[in-house]
């Protein structure tokens, strides 16, 4: 496809241009996060001390985390670089995802580029933090606590594989009302119907919540549950806003191919 011709549309495409274009997708965001992982790298001790703080804060004072493998440090090193060029790469990628999604909106809707990569890139970082800084730091009180009367051998694969969990799962789940939205947009998803189906809503929280955190205790879980239950509530106000938007339109576009007498009238 030559730089100055317009992108097909879902429905002019094949399915293996469909492939084609999630690919070359693929492709670019993972050529930025390897990028993103050089510079990270070179910083790799610090960005691990940060993530290791929940924890080691609560251990006995001079008690790191143990590695099993000689290469364990160097692996580890390798993932905390991944991990924070992904998060620093999030704008790009989501920008890639909207540029595969894009053939399917309406011309303008596609002017709302800037606002989706803000927003997911938003909630994103938001969910993470919210992870390290309030889930997190419960979860590793809530495990040495109950531990406290063992001596803690710590290795850095289980510490990094949970941290993943908790910190990736949570951010995910904050992308719920930017989903919302655009699903509203398409027409799948309305804010009657969300309304009407908000007890299951409640009780997917709080499983999706079992599944993240780490810990048995419903605490740490409606830690996780209730942020989720209230962007819930947001993503029904979002999808009534754009249900109200679709349905003046839809009366704007009515009103007009009724006829200039009818606009008078």
């Amino acid at each position: 496809m030559s730089p100055g011709k317009a992108r097909k549309s879902p429905d002019e495409m094949t399915f293996l241009e469909h492939l084609e274009d999630l690919r070359k997708r693929l492709f670019y965001s993972f050529l930025a996060i390897i990028v993103a992982v050089i510079p990270a790298w070179m910083f790799s001790r610090q960005l691990y001390a940060i993530l290791a703080r929940p924890v080691t804060q609560y251990l006995p004072e001079g008690t790191k985390l143990a590695f099993t493998t000689l290469t364990a440090p160097f692996m580890l090193y390798l993932k905390v670089s991944f991990l924070a060029a992904l998060f620093a790469t999030s704008p790009f990628v989501f920008y890639q995802l909207w540029m595969f999604v894009s053939p399917g909106l309406y011309q303008k809707e596609k002017k709302y580029v800037i606002p989706f990569v803000f927003f997911t890139s938003f909630f994103f970082t938001l969910g993470a933090l919210f992870g390290y800084f309030i889930v997190f730091p419960w979860a590793c009180r809530f495990f040495l606590t109950l531990g406290r009367d063992f001596q803690p051998v710590i290795t850095v694969d289980q510490y990094f594989s949970f941290a993943l969990k908790v910190l990736l799962g949570i951010a995910l789940v904050f992308e719920l009302p930017t989903l919302v939205y655009f699903l509203s947009k398409i027409g799948i998803l309305t804010s009657r119907w969300m309304v009407k189906n908000f007890q299951y809503a409640v009780l997917a929280a709080f499983v999706i919540a079992a599944v993240i955190t780490p810990t048995p205790d419903m605490i740490t879980q409606s830690i996780v549950a209730v942020p989720m239950i209230a962007l819930y509530g947001i993503s029904i106000l979002i999808a009534m806003v754009v249900g109200r938007n679709k349905e003046k339109r839809r009366k704007k576009e009515a009103a007009e191919a009724a006829g200039p007498d009818n606009l008078a009238g």
